[in-house]
């Protein structure tokens, strides 16, 4: 049986931030920690960079920059950033816009463009660089109980080379929203379907892309271009497209040239003209969240505890501000000898938390339904919202900075 201080489980985004956010202190604290992933980790080394065209994207808010860099991870991420110098947010085919510019804001960029393959890449070469003393990493392996204990958890885990028992103070649930875990441990969740899907895929455009974001509210839904990387002399912008259940599958019968037509045709040649598009992937859009975030010894964390619409882009940056927010709690009570599964603290954190999640998603929530409306009052007061806004440099500001996620408090991280 071997005993940790802190398990986490899932080597995602989530769970591998989670673990490089708390090995700073691990060692002056003493805490033990093992991270659990069910696919094989990627040999140790220097991050390799594997450029593709069809490469997902995500969109870190100003905010993230901060927190990585105390975590000593920024000067490796943004080798392969794209920073976000403006955003635009229209509603097609109807007056009133929205420009956020960086540098009127004061800060280096609005966001940053990050390729998903390489911010995992990075996370987990720190991970195993800095594994051993303080941080073992288990793949690959499968959950096949988690048990509670009278002092934390129990896991029971399936590898390769057999059965293993772990025990844990505090284990965290970082595995993503398809959580299986999660069922089995009977944690219940509320989900809202929007009776959407979102068709992403790379793009190219025939000019620069001028390190502009696109949001585009158009009758069928909100349609979002992100600046990204050139490769081999390609500008590439990453599209997500909302389309209606029944619009799905017509879409994506359609050849390139055709999608590329029916794409110019709710966009508009605000970016220019699309001259290319790389594999197009699609999932549903749902609104989820976990009834239960914690439980003694328990959190839930990330994509298992609440999956929102990316109208907004806020999803991973919502799960980065709930892995600093625990890093912090989890320092704050190691140094103070508390327990870090006791329930008590726990439901501090869980409560701190909801109140950003509930105000991300009603903001994510309320957004859509507003732009999505056909009531003609609703649809003036838009446009009319739209271009206050652009014209009130108080109004963009605070604006800017709930985008940026620079209206949150300060991370600790020591």
């Amino acid at each position: 049986m071997q005993q940790y201080d802190l398990i986490i489980i899932g080597g995602g985004m989530v769970g591998a931030s989670l673990a490089a956010a708390l090995l700073p202190v691990a060692r002056e604290l003493e805490l033990n920690m093992a991270l659990i992933e069910a696919q094989p980790l990627p040999a140790a080394g220097e991050p390799v960079y594997t450029p593709s065209y069809d490469a997902r994207s995500t969109a870190l808010a100003q905010g993230v920059r901060t927190l990585y860099q105390r975590m000593g991870l920024w000067s490796a991420l943004e080798a392969h950033l794209t920073p976000i110098a403006q955003i635009h947010v229209s509603d097609r085919g109807r007056f009133g816009c929205t420009r956020l510019h960086a540098q009127e804001e004061g800060v280096p960029a609005l966001g940053y463009v990050v390729e998903n393959h390489w911010l995992g890449q990075v996370l987990i070469s720190h991970l195993q660089a800095h594994a051993g003393d303080r941080l073992t990493l288990i793949s690959s392996a499968e959950v096949q109980a988690l048990t509670p204990t009278a002092t934390g958890n129990e896991i029971r885990l399936h590898t390769a080379t057999g059965e293993q028992h772990l025990r844990a103070e505090l284990v965290v649930m970082a595995d993503g929203g398809r959580s299986t875990l999660r069922e089995r441990l009977g944690i219940h969740y509320r989900e809202q379907a929007y009776g959407q899907h979102a068709l992403v895929a790379n793009v190219s455009l025939d000019r620069a892309h001028a390190n502009i974001a696109y949001e585009r509210f158009t009758e069928a839904g909100p349609l979002a271009l992100l600046p990204g990387e050139t490769l081999d002399g390609q500008t590439r912008c990453g599209l997500v497209w909302t389309l209606a259940d029944d619009a799905l599958d017509d879409v994506l019968a359609l050849d390139d040239r055709a999608f590329l037509a029916r794409l110019q045709t709710a966009f508009g040649y605000r970016a220019g003209r699309f001259t290319a598009v790389g594999e197009r992937h699609h999932y549903p859009l749902k609104l989820t969240l976990a009834d239960e975030q914690v439980r003694t010894g328990l959190v839930v964390l990330g994509n298992a505890a609440h999956a929102l619409h990316p109208i907004a882009g806020q999803g991973y940056n919502l799960a980065l501000r709930g892995v600093v927010a625990l890093a912090d709690v989890i320092i704050a009570r190691r140094r103070a000898g508390l327990p870090l599964g006791a329930l008590d603290g726990l439901q501090v954190f869980v409560e701190q938390r909801r109140q950003d999640q509930q105000r991300t998603i009603a903001f994510s929530d309320r957004t859509l339904k507003l732009f999505t409306s056909d009531n003609p009052l609703l649809r003036l007061g838009r446009g009319l919202g739209l271009q206050l806004l652009d014209s009130c440099p108080a109004g963009k500001t605070l604006f800017a900075r709930a985008a940026m996620g620079l209206d949150q408090p300060a991370a600790r991280l020591r």
